[in-house]
């Protein structure tokens, strides 16, 4: 987060890096065996992934999740449930709502993140367009509008802790952001470095030019997803590490700081490393849970609806567990008769629950709890 140094305790405050990225070199020594310990992990989490029929069916409420915890480091704070109802109830057409700034904001960041895998899977490269464009995305409404959406900062910034007060670092100044930026890009697209490692220096560099205003955090660590996709070390872009580095953020704050302090990237990388395996296993775990999940549900989806259509329904359904009919019947494609007898049967059923009966022209709202309970855990 980004606070005004004014009335805040500096006296331990880092500066930023100057002249020393990229790191002359790294103690390979000390990083071989978290190396092995993550190339496995993210191997096999990936072959989970080429093994799915369409990853991003299943696999698309995990990203909710990762901008509900994504945001939450960033003192955002919204659940997985409020922030897939926001997104039913906006996508239709016939309801107005009021919302919670803060799920507004998780929600406005999970548009970020399909905007900007959508962008590379088209082909766009990772550069200062995509990334200023999913800032100004991200900032676009409410309380980030103020603060000048895809724009880099022209004032100094401070990153701390706004309940204690304190300073901990100084990101570069305005004056060398734009040259630094250019050399941080140049360095992922040129570097021979190992592939991992370079992710991890990059992160780290990017959240210590700390380029914007608001909003670096989550910019920063959806990059991450987006190199290792770029850099063929996932092949569909669904790894998501936020989970990891808010449970030891403490942690997470003070190697950056002491990348900048010590000159220390070996032991940056090294944690870096090991929560790329962490969060490999937790992922695949997860993964696991749901594709058991859908395999597991055919037989009862195909026998309540008693309908062609059950798969369609089904996928729907997993890809987006609260919903409308209105969302239901554009992707699945089928009739809305048949939609409306669907959502009945699976909830008289049991599979559905509806959370919000039908009023006026506002369709009902049903979710699919056991798929939820997945995705919340």
């Amino acid at each position: 987060m980004s606070v005004s140094i004014e009335s805040y305790d500096h006296s331990n405050v880092v500066d930023y890096h100057y002249g020393k990225f990229p790191p002359s070199e790294l103690d390979v020594n000390r990083l071989i065996e978290p190396l092995a310990r993550a190339q496995d992990a993210i191997s096999r989490y990936d072959q989970m992934l080429l093994s799915l029929p369409n990853s991003e069916l299943l696999l698309a409420p995990l990203r909710q999740s990762e901008a509900v915890i994504s945001s939450r480091m960033e003192g955002t704070i919204s659940t997985v449930d409020e922030v897939m109802i926001y997104e039913a109830e906006s996508q239709d057409d016939g309801s107005t709502q009021v919302t919670r700034d803060d799920t507004f904001e998780v929600f406005l960041y999970t548009t970020v993140l399909r905007r900007a895998q959508s962008a590379v899977a088209d082909g766009e490269p990772i550069n200062e367009g995509l990334i200023k464009n999913a800032h100004r995305i991200l900032l676009s409404f409410g309380r980030g509008a103020s603060k000048s959406p895809g724009q880099y900062k022209t004032d100094q910034n401070y990153i701390g802790d706004d309940r204690r007060k304190v300073i901990y670092f100084k990101p570069i100044s305005p004056l060398q952001l734009q040259s630094a930026m250019q050399n941080m890009l140049s360095f992922i697209e040129t570097s021979p470095m190992l592939h991992l490692f370079k992710v991890a220096v990059a992160h780290v560099e990017f959240e210590a030019l700390h380029p914007f205003n608001d909003g670096n955090g989550r910019i920063g660590r959806l990059l991450i997803t987006l190199l290792l996709w770029k850099l063929d070390l996932i092949h569909k872009p669904h790894f998501y590490i936020s989970a990891f580095f808010e449970t030891h953020k403490e942690e997470y704050i003070e190697l950056m700081r002491a990348v900048s302090r010590d000159g220390d990237w070996t032991s940056w990388t090294a944690f870096f490393l090991t929560a790329i395996a962490k969060q490999a296993e937790s992922n695949l775990q997860t993964a696991k849970r749901i594709t058991a999940l859908y395999d597991e549900m055919k037989e009862p989806f195909r026998e309540i609806s008693g309908s062609k259509w059950h798969l369609a329904a089904q996928d729907s359904i997993f890809e987006n567990p609260i919903f409308k009919n209105r969302q239901l019947i554009k992707r699945s494609g089928m009739p809305k008769h048949v939609a409306t007898r669907i959502t009945k049967l699976l909830h008289e059923g049991g599979l559905l629950r509806e959370l919000r009966p039908a009023s006026g022209r506002r369709g009902a709202l049903y979710m699919f709890e056991p798929l939820m309970e997945i995705v919340r855990a």
